[in-house]
């Protein structure tokens, strides 16, 4: 269900990979998922979507989906991590969801934006977000057995981040920086082959309880807590009676077992992109539950048309 979900998505998103148009990447997406979610066996509840429902075709939160016939469950889902990377044809972009039982996934209710630290299993316990840069560098290098020099670290390129990662270059690490997609960017310090240590910046909520699925399945180290980037947000965000002091670990933000699946859109390190070969569409995914990745290569269906 999961997967179908994911690669129904990525496929039709994958037609506008290079076109510059990313509302239509989206929009394409979401309606093949939501099509694809509606023959699930149950009743899901979208708690991580694109918030308020518009005139757009988005799963939106509190929207259900599924036959009815089944349990009830939950459902974190950005059906186009990477927009900006699907249209421009840079690597990156995926399809991406998770399930959980009812009541797992923390609900960001008016808050858009949030502070967050990712980090490799092993680092799980020295991470804090009140710690500058520098000391979060010097302890999750010691964690790892590694000198700070050696840490290699994703920032996303934004206006906000620039003194970010001025400071953390200064300290002697590495630095990515994509445009966007920090759950990818969390998906690469979890999965020991891709060489990153640590993940720390400024990001969307829904993209950090997505993120926040992949590592408590894989015993990663997440911490995140509210950052608004505009007075509006934080005023939304008290008058809901939330907190923007409080500090949320993986486990107050999934707070059970999840299951975490991506689909590549527009390849990358993590994933090949969608390609057809004698008539069929093939794709490439990752699943993540309960400590296991499974990476599944050339999984075929019968090419759609339409």
């Amino acid at each position: 269900m999961a997967l179908a979900a994911t690669r129904t998505a990525a496929v039709a998103s994958y037609a506008w990979v290079g076109r510059h148009d990313q509302k239509s990447a989206d929009a394409a997406a979401t309606t093949a998922m939501r099509a694809a979610l509606a023959d699930a066996p149950g009743r899901g509840t979208v708690v991580i979507g694109e918030g308020e429902k518009d005139d757009a075709p988005m799963l939106f939160n509190g929207e259900i989906v599924g036959n009815g016939h089944g349990p009830d469950f939950d459902i974190a889902v950005d059906p186009l991590e990477g927009t900006s990377f699907c249209a421009k044809d840079l690597p990156g972009s995926l399809a991406t969801i998770a399930f959980g039982e009812p009541g797992t996934f923390w609900s960001p209710g008016p808050g858009f934006y949030m502070d967050k630290i990712v980090v490799p299993p092993q680092a799980k316990d020295v991470i804090d977000l009140d710690d500058p840069p520098e000391r979060t560098l010097a302890k999750v290098a010691q964690a790892l057995g590694k000198q700070v020099s050696e840490l290699r670290v994703v920032i996303m390129d934004k206006p906000r981040h620039q003194e970010l990662i001025a400071r953390v270059v200064r300290a002697g690490a590495a630095v990515q920086t994509p445009a966007g997609g920090d759950v990818g960017g969390s998906l690469a310090v979890l999965l020991p082959t891709l060489d990153v240590d640590l993940l720390i910046g400024v990001g969307g909520t829904p993209e950090g309880v997505m993120t926040a699925a992949a590592v408590r399945a894989l015993g990663g180290g997440m911490l995140g807590r509210l950052a608004p980037q505009r007075s509006e947000e934080a005023d939304a965000i008290r008058a809901a009676g939330m907190s923007l002091d409080r500090v949320y670990d993986c486990d107050a933000l999934v707070a059970g077992d999840a299951f975490f699946v991506a689909t590549g859109v527009s390849g990358g390190p993590l994933v090949g992109r969608p390609r057809e070969l004698d008539g069929r569409t093939m794709s490439e995914s990752l699943l993540i539950s309960s400590g296991q990745v499974r990476h599944i290569t050339h999984t075929t269906f019968e090419k759609t048309t339409g």
